[in-house]
């Protein structure tokens, strides 16, 4: 049964590390950050830490409300997941919705 899973998850790496990586799915409101953080994301369409890590700096300081301070906090928590701004992930709507189902059936 672990060997299933093990293959399946090596099928979709597409030779990308950082596609397996579960914290891309979670939501901006699991992350400990200031509620001025939070807000600023949430202002900008920003549901997840896959969509967020797909951001420049540049692009989130052009966020209303968005400072340095705010940056840095958010900076701090994607690299304690091993993650950075701007780094790119092919069809990361397609590649939440597999990993939603997945999870789903792991649960039942």
């Amino acid at each position: 049964n672990f060997d299933e899973k093990e293959s399946e998850t090596e099928g979709s790496r597409g030779g990308d590390d950082h596609d397996l990586n579960p914290n891309l799915f979670k939501s901006i409101d699991e992350l400990e950050l200031s509620v001025r953080a939070t807000n600023c994301l949430k202002s900008a369409n920003i549901a997840f830490v896959g969509e967020l890590m797909q951001k420049s700096e540049q692009e989130m300081l052009k966020t209303k409300n968005f400072g340095k301070k705010s940056l840095e906090e958010i900076r701090r928590v994607l690299e304690d997941m091993g993650l950075d701004f701007g780094m790119r992930i092919d069809n990361f709507e397609q590649k939440h919705q597999e990993w939603l189902k997945r999870k789903q059936t792991n649960e039942a």
